[in-house]
């Protein structure tokens, strides 16, 4: 059984499962995080982030036989924790919050997300891995509420002067634990049901196509202009949401 979504939403489903696999395939990592916001105008968001995370765990076995072995294992044991503690906060707060609450957060989330990637100095100082803990927090509470922890991990992340392949197989590496941590939570809250598990396994396709565009994709488009279109999108998609959470 499916659920008995309208053309327009399977189309922005569609489009939104593809752009998740080229994040996830290592190019243009912030463009995953465009996913639950983007199908949160169509469908509910809590529906959106129940649909996408059995695709993200399917994502993450193409995407991790290309990347294990290059990841920093001094990184990801220091981001776990805190990211368990933040998908627990996550978990506590989903069941008093309604579908408007959640578009409203997820809203100002993107813009403020699309204002870290426009802001974000070039040589950052490199952090202590102290400041993994909070990080962690940030990424497990985000990634849980909509699959948006790449900012908080970026941020730390990055200064930390990891060369390109050893950041993406990291990334690769902790977001594949941190999306197996929400799969107990999520199925507990009833976030994963008969209807959405049957509308992920039908576009495992479409999340195969977009990890192998993204591999693809890493040598021949200038990353640049994907992050210019990841900022305005996630600018625009945070002001619609907020406009339809405070109209809804």
């Amino acid at each position: 059984m499916l659920p008995d979504y309208s053309l327009f939403a399977w189309g922005l489903i569609v489009f939104a499962t593809y752009i998740t696999g080229i994040s996830k395939g290592g190019f243009a990592g912030g463009f995953g995080g465009l996913s639950v916001p983007l199908m949160a105008i169509a469908i509910g968001p809590v529906e959106a982030a129940g649909l996408l995370l059995p695709l993200l765990i399917a994502m993450d076995v193409f995407s991790i036989r290309a990347w294990w072995g290059r990841h920093s294992r001094f990184e990801v044991r220091h981001l776990l924790p805190g990211a368990i503690v933040g998908i627990a906060i996550g978990t506590m707060l989903s069941g008093v919050l309604n579908d408007d609450a959640i578009r409203l957060i997820l809203g100002i989330l993107s813009i403020l997300f699309a204002a870290y990637m426009f802001f974000q100095p070039s040589n950052p100082r490199q952090p202590h891995s102290l400041w993994a803990w909070p990080a962690g927090i940030g990424c497990g509470f985000t990634s849980f509420l909509a699959h948006a922890g790449a900012p908080p991990v970026n941020l730390y992340l990055i200064p930390r002067g990891l060369d390109k392949a050893t950041f993406i197989a990291t990334c690769v590496v902790t977001f594949t634990a941190i999306n197996l941590l929400k799969l107990g939570p999520y199925l507990w809250l009833g976030e994963i049901n008969t209807a959405s598990a049957g509308a992920s396994l039908l576009l495992i396709p479409v999340a195969w196509v977009g990890v192998r565009s993204g591999l693809w994709l890493q040598h021949r488009v200038s990353e640049r202009l994907f992050f210019r279109l990841i900022i305005v999108s996630m600018a625009t998609i945070g002001v619609q949401l907020i406009l339809q959470a405070l109209h809804g």
